[in-house]
């Protein structure tokens, strides 16, 4: 899968999963626009197991769903 997105696209698509995308463009505050999803999954470790499979120069993870409370992330 490699299909160009907008944001708002991937998170109407892959309601409350990790998506990882390639050469994703990004806004003034480095906020994801749009990319080519080249996969996504409802399990992280999934996405992260394909990023290194995959050795893309330019890729961002985004989640499409809500955070729980008091979660962190550690980038």
């Amino acid at each position: 899968m490699e299909e160009l997105m907008t944001f708002d696209e991937m998170q109407r698509r892959f309601k409350s999963e990790w998506v990882l995308v390639s050469d994703p463009e990004v806004d003034e505050h480095f906020h994801v626009v749009r990319g080519k999803v080249v996969f996504h999954s409802k399990d992280r470790d999934e996405v992260c197991r394909k990023i290194v499979d995959l050795r893309l120069q330019s890729s961002a993870t985004l989640y499409t769903g809500t955070l729980p409370e008091n979660t962190a992330i550690v980038l």
